[in-house]
């Protein structure tokens, strides 16, 4: 079950680098705090309880601890102004020695308990706003992704999440917890000791936490640029290793090698420079801590020297300040992962903080279709304002008809398509269905009533079976297996030893590209969608499967409204009507013997095509004749063969 829609904090909205940590733990709270979730409101409300517990057994340690020591020394006990069952106790080294023992482990225990029930709470947030991300990805438009690189884009979800995570942990279980235990300690070191000691302690936090502010926004410059560079390395790797047919074809492994090694070799810089870095916050921080104790010790030991203090006491401060530096050490950290996890947040937020180019209407209505025309009403349109791809182009796809679309390389066909499945929003002009605006209606509708076959076809990570379904979730295996052999995959399929079980690889790379363009071809016809769009559907196979293919697809759009981007000629001859476009305009149209007639663009290009066919198919034939008589040449005859000649000039050079 897919989970429901979040809405964007509107907190999260604006964030950016300069943001205060305020504003990003407010877009957290409702996650942290879910209206929804009583359970987990309850969580919380037990894991505060669990911590001002365990605060107060932490705080008992020392005491437990000061007391064993006068036990030991034979102090204290008796200056108490005790009872005398109460100075027998702690006159007791082994009962205090007991006693110190059990406090840290109350302590250690609640703690953990406390932790453990604030998990779900703490999982349950990071769950809800990867999921949030990733929904907000896929509604982001076709431009955006685009322009972005698949494997930065996971390299931001994957550290966004795991800063959501730092954060959520650090606020409630570090940064509550420390503010309580540094109040209880100031506390106690005014009851037991004096202003003083507590003047020391205030001069140190101080001191310790302005030279910790300082030191990390000075790592934050240094871990952008690591992270920088990691997901630069990550880039390459992701985009090398989809592409590893093609790096084989070139023998370019040591150039991909040494492209992905510059990039790790500015993240071993970046990394080393972290590692440096932090090396001089946590020695600052030692030598301030260090300094602290020392006072506080020194300020007891004259106490001691004057009788005015006991041995219990001086390890009493001694205790307490370690136990001081615990919280302050951890603050250390809250703050640098805090700030580290909102840098890795910081390009989630900007993403999260970006709308979405195409968007539903105020009050869009669904899609109905009923009969499936199509009308393109001077429409104009161009992904960058000095360059226009479409320039008023105007047609009508009648209800039931075939209407195809032709032309050179660049001259607009496939921009028609994403326009169609409103991928972009036209310039100027109207694109209507049955007479509704496409702008007008849901997206989600729109895309519901258009079946899409296209030139490129990528194919899930799963089975032969999943990827047709895809097409129709709810389809039976029955229905699966229909449309494979609509599409005739079916054989195929059939001789694969897991059959439709079988995996396809990554981007489908197990199967061959008319294999491929099957299977998408398959889903479609799930689909069973009013209106069919075919981005040179035919292009990847060769000409006995492109005819049986053909065969298939015109049995499929048989009383369906069909736009067809096609680059071969020989597909559309059948069309109801061709529209041929140059440079964004429509220079042509009619039918296949209309524009033969006409001797223009059409014409041209068809010669052109049949030429070519002509050639292959001659080039074939010659090779067919020759098989029978060649033999194949022997080692030696084949070291006498001259070594090929180079190119006399540039390819191309005679244009």
């Amino acid at each position: 079950m897919s989970p429901p829609h979040t809405e964007i904090p509107p907190s999260a909205k604006a964030v950016s680098g300069r943001d205060s940590l305020w504003r990003i733990t407010l877009s957290l709270w409702p996650y942290i705090w879910p209206t929804d979730r009583r359970d987990l409101k309850i969580r919380v409300a037990w894991s505060v309880v669990l911590l001002v517990i365990a605060k107060i057994a932490t705080m008992a340690v020392p005491f437990t601890f000061k007391w064993a020591t006068d036990a030991l020394a034979g102090q204290g006990a008796a200056d108490a102004g005790t009872s005398e069952w109460l100075a027998w106790v702690l006159a007791a080294p082994v009962a205090m020695t007991l006693a110190y023992g059990g406090t840290r482990i109350l302590m250690a225990g609640i703690t953990q308990l406390r932790d453990g029930l604030f998990a779900k709470v703490a999982m349950h947030a990071v769950r809800r706003l990867a999921v949030m991300t990733f929904e907000h990805m896929h509604q982001l438009s076709l431009r955006f992704h685009l322009e972005r690189k698949t494997g930065g884009l996971t390299r931001v979800l994957e550290r966004g999440r795991n800063g959501i995570e730092t954060i959520v942990r650090l606020i409630i279980m570090q940064i509550v917890p420390t503010g309580l235990e540094l109040a209880l300690i100031v506390g106690v070191l005014l009851w037991q000791f004096d202003w003083r000691y507590v003047a020391i302690i205030v001069v140190t936090v101080a001191l310790y936490m302005v030279f910790t502010f300082y030191a990390t926004e000075w790592r934050i410059s240094i871990r952008k640029a690591m992270n920088e560079s990691d997901t630069d390395a990550n880039v390459k790797a992701v985009d090398s290793l989809l592409n590893y047919e093609t790096v084989k074809y070139f023998s370019a492994e040591q150039r991909e090698l040494a492209r992905y090694d510059r990039s790790m070799t500015r993240y071993e810089t970046a990394s080393v420079s972290a590692y440096t870095s932090l090396a001089v916050l946590n020695a600052g921080q030692a030598i301030i801590f260090t300094g602290g104790l020392t006072a506080t010790m020194v300020l007891c030991a004259y106490g001691i020297a004057a009788g005015t203090k006991t041995v219990g006491d001086f390890v009493m401060i001694n205790a307490m300040m370690i136990q001081l530096y615990q919280p302050l050490n951890v603050m250390g950290m809250i703050y640098r992962e805090i700030k580290q996890a909102v840098t890795d947040i910081e390009m989630m937020f900007s993403i999260l903080g970006r709308a979405p180019e195409i968007a539903d209407a105020p009050g869009a209505k669904p899609l109905q279709v009923t009969a499936g025309a199509i009308r393109f009403e001077n429409v104009v349109f161009s992904y960058e304002p000095e360059r226009p791809i479409l320039k008023g182009i105007s047609f009508d796809v009648p209800a039931g008809r075939t209407v195809a679309v032709v032309g050179p390389s660049g001259a607009g066909k496939s921009t028609l398509s994403r326009l169609l499945y409103r991928f972009y929003d036209v310039t100027s002009g109207h694109i209507t269905i049955d007479g509704q605006d496409i702008s007008k209606v849901t997206q989600a509708s729109l895309r519901a009533a258009i079946g899409m076959v296209p030139q490129d076809t990528v194919l899930f990570n799963d089975t032969i079976r999943y990827n047709i379904r895809y097409g129709r979730w709810d389809a039976t295996d029955a229905d699966v297996e229909e449309a494979a052999r609509l599409a005739q995959i079916d054989g195929f399929i059939k001789l694969s030893p897991q059959g439709y079980e079988t995996e396809v690889g990554e981007r489908g790379l197990k199967l061959s590209g008319g294999e491929k363009q099957r299977v998408a071809i398959a889903r479609t016809i799930l689909k069973a969608p009013p209106i069919l769009l075919l981005d040179e559907a035919t292009s990847a196979l060769d000409s006995h499967t492109e005819k049986e293919i053909q065969d298939a697809l015109e049995r499929v759009s048989k009383n369906r409204t069909t736009l067809v981007i096609a680059h071969r000629l020989s597909t559309i001859i059948g069309a109801d009507e061709i529209i041929v476009l140059e440079a964004g305009r429509i220079v042509e149209r009619g039918t296949h013997v209309q524009l033969l007639a006409r001797a223009g663009l059409y014409a041209s290009m068809w010669n052109r095509q049949r030429e070519a066919d002509e050639a292959r198919e001659k080039l074939a034939l010659a090779d067919d004749n020759a098989a029978p008589n060649r033999n194949p040449p022997l080692v030696a005859e084949k070291a006498e063969l001259p070594p090929a000649e180079p190119l006399r000039e540039p390819l191309g050079a005679a244009e």
